[in-house]
C-alpha cells in the first residue's frame, strides 16, 4: 500500500495501488484507536525517586518503577476495497495531479488506453471514482481482520460484520473499548464512492441503514462536483504556499509532493497528524501504534507549516494539546510536585496516555519544552497575540516550572540539571542518563529566551528563573578535545557512535540557542561537527537525514545540505515515493537491516511522515532561515545552483519573502507583510 498514490484529508487516508487487473484502495483513519493498555505516571515515578535510583545504580529498582503494561494503545488498521477490472485489462500507470488533488489511473485493455479518475472529498473524506464506459469493475471488501485475525483476537476484537449487495457492500468492525468503525462502497452509472465513518447505531440493521445513508450523501455529490470542489480547495492551498524554482529535480519533487502530503495529513480542523497520518496499512498493526512521538517526530511532521506559510495547519495539534492540559498538569504534580507545571511524555495516544514503560521518554522534559518552542514560533510567524496570551504563554510558563524544579544550584550560583537524558541514546538502559544533557540545556535556553520575549510582548514579567538560566546554566555540556572542546551528549560523554538523534547539536538546529560563528562558539562547533561526521550515518533513521541537512545549512555547508537530501531521496523512499523509517537498501545505515541486506522482507516496510516533512522544511531552510534574529538567504543553496529562486516563504514577523539568485549573485528580494507591523495586545 505504501507504494501507492495517496489521497487524504487528515481524517481519512486512501492508498491506491494494485497490479494486473486488480485495483486496490486501502483506507485508514488516524482517530480509530483501541485504547487498551498504556500507562500513566504513578506516585512512585517522581523525579526524586528516579534520580536516587539512577545515581544508586539500582537496575532492579528501575525496572520495578517502570513496569511494562500488558498492552499499548494503537490506531487500528481498517482494510481495503479491491476492484476487479475484468478480463483483458492491466493497470499501467498512475498520475497524481498535485494542483487539483486528483488521481488518473491508466488501464490497458487490448490496444486501448482507458483512464480511471479518482478524487477525495476534502471535507468528508469520501473517495469518488469515475470509470470509463468500457470497465464494469466488481468490488470486493477485504477487512484488515482477514489478514490479521490473530492480532485482532489477541486484543479482544470480534470479527467484522460484512454486508453485500449487487451495487453496495462493506463491513463494520466493532472495537472492544471504543466506538465501532465502518467502511462501505457503492457503484452505479459509471461511478463508485467509498466512505469510512463511525456508526452512531449499534444494531446491525441500523448500522446498515446508516451506511446506506452515508453513501447516499456521498453519491448525491457525485464525482464531478466533488472534483470541482476539491480542485478549488487545492487552488487556494497552493496559492498561499511557497513556490520554489531550484535546479535539482529530486529536491524539487521532494518539496512539491511533500507539501501535497503535508496538506493531506494536517488539514485545518481535522485530526492532528500522527507518525503515519491517515495512511494506515492493512497488512499489520502500525509500527509504534501510529501514535504521537514528541521527541522530534510530531515536530518534524509540522515543520513545513512555518516557512511554508500554512500556520493554520498547526492549530489542530495545539487544540489537542490544550485538551490534554488536565493530564499534563497531573503529570507535573506527580513527577516533580509543582502545581503550575505541564509535562508531556515522549510517546502518547490521542488521550495523552503513555504508550509503555520507556522511562527515558517519560522523563524527557525536552518534549514539553519543544512544544513550547513550536507554540511561540507560531506566534512569531503569525503575530497572534491572543493565542500567545491564552495558550502559548501559559504553556511556556508551565514547561519552565517543571524544568526549574529539576535544577540544582551550586554555591557559586551556577545551575545544573543533575539527572537528564538525551533522546533515545542507550534506549532505556540504566546508564542512559547524565548530568547536563546538551539537548535539555538547548531546550531550556530556547524556552528562557522565548519566555522573556513573550513576556515583553504581553507586558508581563517573565519568571525570574529565565534570567538565571540565561546567565548561569551552560548552553551545552562540553568535553575537552585537544586544544578545543566539543559539545557532548552530557557531561563527560562526547558522541561515541553513530546515533539517529542529533540532539546534542540541537543548540545549532533547530533551537538556534548559540551563535555558531561567534568567537565563543566557532571552534567548538567545528570540533563538534568533526566528531559527529566521523561517526557517520550508520545508525540513522530516515528522519535523521533532513535534520543533518539543516545542521549543515546552519553552518554554511551548502553542498552537504543538498547531498543529504539527495541521499534521503535515494535510500529512504520507496518506488512510490513513500517515506521510510529504515533505509530501503543497504549501505547507508544499519537501522533495521544488516550490512549486506539489500531488500526488506515483504511487509516489513515502515512508513513515517516525519522524514519527508523534515525534507520539506530542510529545503525551505536552504533558501531562507533566521539565525539569532537575522534572516539568511540561500545559505544552504550550493554554489553550483547558478539559477535559483523562490517566492512566498514566510519569515518571522509575518513577512512573505521572495528572492532570485543568478550566477551566484542575489538579483532581487521581495518582502510582503501579511499582517500589520503593530498588533493589538489581544
Amino acid at each position: 500500500p505504501h507504494l501507492g498514490a495517496l489521497l487524504g484529508n487528515a481524517d481519512v487516508g486512501a492508498m491506491v495501488w494494485g497490479e494486473g487487473r486488480t485495483l486496490r484502495v486501502t483506507l485508514g483513519r488516524p482517530d480509530v484507536w483501541d485504547h487498551s493498555g498504556g500507562s500513566a505516571f504513578t506516585a512512585e515515578q517522581t523525579y526524586a525517586n528516579i534520580r536516587a535510583t539512577l545515581e544508586g545504580g539500582d537496575a532492579d529498582r528501575l525496572k520495578a518503577l517502570f513496569k511494562a503494561p500488558a498492552s499499548r494503545p494503537t490506531v487500528v488498521p481498517l482494510g481495503r476495497v479491491e476492484f476487479d477490472l475484468g478480463a483483458g485489462t492491466r493497470l499501467d500507470t498512475a498520475s497524481l495531479d498535485l494542483a487539483a488533488g486528483a488521481l488518473e489511473i491508466r488501464v490497458a485493455k487490448g490496444r486501448r488506453a482507458l483512464v480511471v479518475r479518482m478524487v477525495m472529498d476534502v471535507e468528508s473524506g469520501a473517495v469518488h471514482i469515475a470509470w470509463p464506459r468500457e470497465l464494469k469493475p466488481a468490488a470486493v471488501c477485504v477487512p484488515a481482520w482477514d489478514g490479521l485475525r490473530a492480532d485482532f483476537e489477541k486484543r479482544g476484537f470480534a470479527p467484522p460484520t460484512r454486508f453485500a449487495a449487487a451495487d453496495f457492500g462493506g463491513w463494520v468492525q466493532t472495537l472492544p473499548r471504543d466506538p465501532a468503525v465502518a467502511c462501505a462502497w457503492t457503484t452505479a452509472r459509471g461511478e463508485s464512492a467509498l466512505v469510512v465513518f463511525r456508526p452512531q447505531a449499534a444494531e446491525d440493521d441500523a448500522v446498515l441503514a446508516e451506511a446506506a445513508g452515508t453513501l447516499a450523501d456521498a453519491w448525491t455529490r457525485g464525482f464531478v462536483r466533488t472534483a470541482r470542489e476539491a480542485a478549488a480547495w487545492w487552488r487556494a492551498y497552493w496559492r498561499d504556499a511557497p513556490a520554489l524554482d531550484i535546479p535539482n529535480p529530486a529536491l524539487q519533487r521532494l518539496h512539491d509532493y511533500g507539501m501535497y502530503k503535508f496538506a493531506c495529513a494536517t488539514r485545518p480542523g481535522a485530526t492532528p497528524c500522527t507518525l503515519q497520518g491517515p495512511w494506515v496499512e492493512d497488512y499489520q498493526f502500525p509500527p509504534w501504534s501510529n501514535d504521537y512521538h514528541f521527541n522530534i517526530n510530531v515536530q518534524m511532521c509540522y515543520w513545513p507549516a512555518y516557512h511554508g506559510n500554512r500556520l493554520e495547519h498547526l492549530r489542530p495539534l495545539f487544540d489537542m494539546i490544550r485538551g490534554w492540559l488536565p493530564q499534563l498538569r497531573e503529570n507535573a504534580r506527580t513527577f516533580i510536585g509543582v502545581e503550575d507545571g505541564v509535562m508531556l511524555p515522549h510517546a502518547v495516544d490521542d488521550r495523552c496516555r503513555c504508550m509503555g514503560n520507556f522511562w527515558t521518554g517519560m522523563m524527557d522534559h525536552g518534549c514539553t519544552m519543544w512544544i513550547a518552542e513550536m507554540m511561540f514560533r507560531y506566534v512569531r510567524y503569525s503575530g497572534d497575540r491572543r493565542f500567545l496570551r491564552t495558550d502559548a504563554y501559559p504553556f511556556m510558563r508551565g514547561a519552565m516550572a517543571v524544568f526549574a524544579a529539576m535544577l540544582e544550584t551550586a554555591p557559586d550560583g551556577a545551575l545544573a540539571l543533575p539527572v537528564g537524558v538525551s533522546p533515545e541514546f542507550r534506549g532505556d538502559r540504566p546508564d542512559a542518563w547524565g548530568r547536563n544533557p546538551s539537548f535539555q540545556l538547548a531546550c531550556a535556553h530556547r524556552l528562557a529566551e522565548d519566555l522573556e520575549t513573550a513576556a515583553a510582548m504581553l507586558g508581563e514579567t517573565p519568571p525570574p528563573v529565565c534570567a538565571q538560566i540565561l546567565a548561569k546554566l551552560p548552553k551545552a555540556a562540553l568535553v575537552p578535545e585537544g586544544h578545543r572542546a566539543v559539545i557532548a551528549l552530557w557531561e563527560g560523554l562526547k558522541l561515541p557512535e553513530s546515533h539517529r538523534h542529533h540532539s546534542h547539536l540541537a543548540a545549532i538546529a533547530p533551537f538556534d540557542a548559540i551563535d555558531c560563528e561567534s568567537p565563543e562558539w566557532a571552534e567548538i562547533v567545528e570540533a563538534s561537527l568533526t566528531n559527529w561526521i566521523f561517526h557517520g550515518p550508520g545508525l540513522w533513521s530516515g528522519w535523521s537525514v533532513p535534520w543533518a541537512s539543516m545542521i549543515h545549512t546552519r553552518v554554511g555547508n551548502a553542498a552537504m545540505a543538498e547531498m543529504w537530501l539527495e541521499i534521503w531521496e535515494r535510500f529512504f523512499t520507496n518506488r512510490g515515493h513513500g517515506t521510510l523509517h529504515d533505509a530501503g537498501a543497504a549501505g547507508i545505515s544499519l537501522m533495521g537491516m544488516n550490512a549486506v541486506e539489500s531488500r526488506k522482507r515483504p511487509g516489513a516496510e515502515i512508513m513515517q511522515l516525519d522524514g519527508g516533512m523534515g525534507c520539506v522544511a530542510a529545503i525551505h531552510e536552504m533558501l531562507l532561515h533566521d539565525r539569532r534574529g537575522v534572516n539568511c538567504l540561500f545559505r544552504g543553496a550550493p554554489a553550483r545552483w547558478d539559477d535559483v529562486g523562490f517566492r512566498g516563504l514566510l519569515a518571522p514577523g509575518g513577512v512573505l519573502v521572495g528572492a532570485v539568485r543568478r550566477r551566484g549573485g542575489v538579483q532581487t528580494v521581495t518582502l510582503e507583510a501579511k499582517t500589520a507591523t503593530t498588533a493589538p495586545s489581544d
